[in-house]
């Protein structure tokens, strides 16, 4: 299952929020089209709702997330489910 919708789309955009640290910086992934396809960035709380609102982000399920990060691991891993402490094993 794919994390994203069935098509490219350049007008959506989606965000996955990871966290807000204790100077009140939202750290979060932003992808437009895919969320597959994303770049991590840090704003402070307040511009970060802004950005958020002015690109009508929609925001990553858990289901969306667990898909992404399932697929980010046949990337950086060579196999799907495989992470950093299996592959010392």
């Amino acid at each position: 299952m794919r994390a994203s919708d069935s098509r490219f789309d350049v007008h959506r955009r989606y965000v996955r929020f990871r966290e807000l640290n204790q100077n009140d910086y939202v750290l979060f992934d932003f992808a437009i089209g895919d969320p597959e396809l994303w770049i991590e960035l840090t704003l402070p709380l307040h511009a970060y709702n802004t950005f958020c609102r002015e690109n009508a982000v929609t925001y990553l399920t858990r289901e969306q997330e667990d898909a992404v990060d399932h697929e980010r691991s046949k990337w950086r891993y060579g196999q799907p489910g495989m992470n950093n402490e299996r592959e010392q094993d």
